[in-house]
């Protein structure tokens, strides 16, 4: 007999979010993007002409990580980067037509995984789930 009578909580949790990640994953490369990319133009689309410092903060990577990221999406024609006139230290990060196709692309990529995920679930399970899972947030900050 194992220790558990069923796998912990934390275990079942954690082997569900990579698979679900996984998956999201895959879903995103079929479109033509990444995990990535998908973070940063959703960032970018959200907040017009932020800056690096604000898209890292949002996206929850690293300053260097994002550059890297911004760099290749730049060299692809997805978005610009320009010095702020007000700041000459800070860049401005802005979607380019292919961004915006990229963007849309992707955001139905994701909006058809969402759909597939929630199959089979009431609305009244999933507000449910969302709270268990803020519970659960809550219970590992504290």
């Amino acid at each position: 007999m194992t220790p558990f009578e069923s796998p912990p909580i934390g275990m079942n949790l954690g082997r569900t979010a990579k698979l679900v990640a996984q998956a999201f994953d895959a879903a995103l490369v079929e479109a033509g993007g990444t995990l990535p990319v998908w973070l940063t133009l959703l960032s970018v689309k959200s907040s017009r002409l932020a800056n690096q410092r604000e898209l890292a903060g949002m996206i929850g990577i690293q300053g260097a990580t994002l550059t890297h990221h911004l760099n290749a999406m730049e060299a692809q024609g997805l978005l610009t980067r320009r010095r702020d006139p007000g700041n000459r230290r800070v860049h401005l990060v802005e979607l380019t037509e292919a961004g915006e196709a990229m963007f849309e692309r992707l955001r139905q990529a994701a909006l058809v995984f969402d759909k597939r995920l929630r199959t089979g679930l009431p609305d009244e399970r999933l507000a449910e789930f969302t709270q268990v899972l803020a519970v659960l947030r809550h219970n590992v900050e504290s």
